[in-house]
């Protein structure tokens, strides 16, 4: 179970383990874009509460570092949007390349400042629910942002 909670090892890195993390998911999904159907990650968000949960517990630390599933959870919840919007990315640079690299650095932008609510919930909530959440609600403020500039350009 800690081999998920420590995303399959990223999470070891040794400086921006959630960056190792999420850059690692965003690549599974690259090369395996079926993670980024909405069911399944609906699916490993709900079991990330408890895998986030019990690495917790185990290390004793709420939401340590190393803990990097939220944050492959969150990366693939706002790829999901992009896969639907976009598409799958190609080798050539184009709009879904482009668009896939904007989630990356959006994701990553809103876990690492936390705006509110982001940091409410990260303050406020505990156990793996508190943990997943943030990243949850990352994501979909990161879908928010995409969403806002699909608006803008179309």
């Amino acid at each position: 179970m800690h081999w998920f909670g420590l995303g399959f090892g990223s999470g070891l890195f040794p400086k921006a383990p959630g960056t190792a993390g999420s850059l690692l998911a965003w690549v599974l999904a690259w090369f395996f874009p079926q993670l980024t159907n909405i069911w399944f990650v609906l699916v490993a968000s709900v079991i990330g509460i408890y895998i986030c949960h019990w690495s917790a517990k185990d290390m004793g630390v709420h939401d340590h570092p190393a803990i990097v599933w939220d944050e492959f959870c969150g990366q693939w919840l706002l790829l999901s949007y992009v896969v639907t919007v976009v598409g799958i990315p190609e080798l050539a640079m184009n709009t879904a390349l482009v668009s896939w690299l904007s989630a990356f650095i959006l994701f990553r932008l809103f876990d690492i400042f936390k705006p509110w609510p982001i940091s409410w919930l990260d303050k406020n909530l505990s156990s793996g629910f508190g943990i997943m959440l943030d990243d949850i609600m990352a994501a979909l403020m990161g879908i928010a942002v995409m969403y806002s500039v699909f608006l803008l350009l179309s």
